[in-house]
């Protein structure tokens, strides 16, 4: 993981990644999921995701981890919350009851720390990882989530259109990085939308995916 490159996107405010109101893609589709108040949703890479706040409203317990530490705060900040702020190993821990965000590397999160969860949503960790590190996360996502079902949001789009991130990673990629462990179903595929417009053209999908 590239610590400086995100930082620099954060202090530059460089952020078009951040969506102003919960993904609709996951609004749609989240029933798909089946779970219930107090089960446990892991969202790697979460920014200060607006996506968090309406996870948090379903009564669900939501665990985050995030490089940068305004981002993480911001969320708290965002919600009314104070969170408790512990160090573990490598990592900070911001928490309150329903909500857990860890600041560090990706990487450096156990399946200890991370404890039982019942499913991962994904919008915008993947699509922000360069080519070469793609595998590493998506091995060591499945290992610290004991392979929970994903529903993950990609991108299709000419990469020579724009430099990423978000990077393009169609279907085809996602299924050479995951078909080993998992079933892989198309929900939904759109037309890009939002700030990426300006950049690009192609298709924005969601899929699930579940343990084989």
């Amino acid at each position: 993981m590239d610590k400086q490159f995100w930082e620099a996107r954060w202090t530059n405010n460089e952020i078009a990644f951040h969506e102003g109101q919960p993904n609709s893609l996951l609004k749609d589709h989240m029933k798909r999921l089946g779970l219930k108040p107090g089960d446990t949703v892991f969202v790697p890479l979460c920014g200060k995701a607006v996506d968090l706040d309406w996870l948090c409203d379903l009564s669900l317990v939501v665990v985050g981890i995030e490089l940068n530490h305004e981002a993480a705060m911001s969320v708290f900040a965002r919600m009314g919350l104070d969170p408790e702020i512990t160090t573990i190993g490598n990592l900070k821990l911001l928490s309150t009851e329903g909500l857990k965000i860890y600041v560090g590397d990706f990487f450096d999160l156990s399946e200890e720390l991370l404890g039982e969860v019942h499913a991962v949503y994904d919008r915008a960790a993947l699509v922000a990882l360069p080519e070469d590190i793609r595998q590493n996360y998506s091995k060591h996502l499945a290992s610290i989530s004991g392979n929970a079902t994903q529903l993950l949001i990609s991108y299709d789009y000419d990469q020579s259109q724009t430099q990423g991130p978000p990077f393009s990673v169609p279907k085809s990629t996602i299924e050479n990085l995951y078909s080993d462990g998992y079933e892989i179903e198309l929900l939904e595929s759109r037309d890009i939308q939002g700030p990426l417009t300006k950049r690009c053209r192609g298709a924005e999908f969601v899929l699930m995916m579940k343990a084989l």
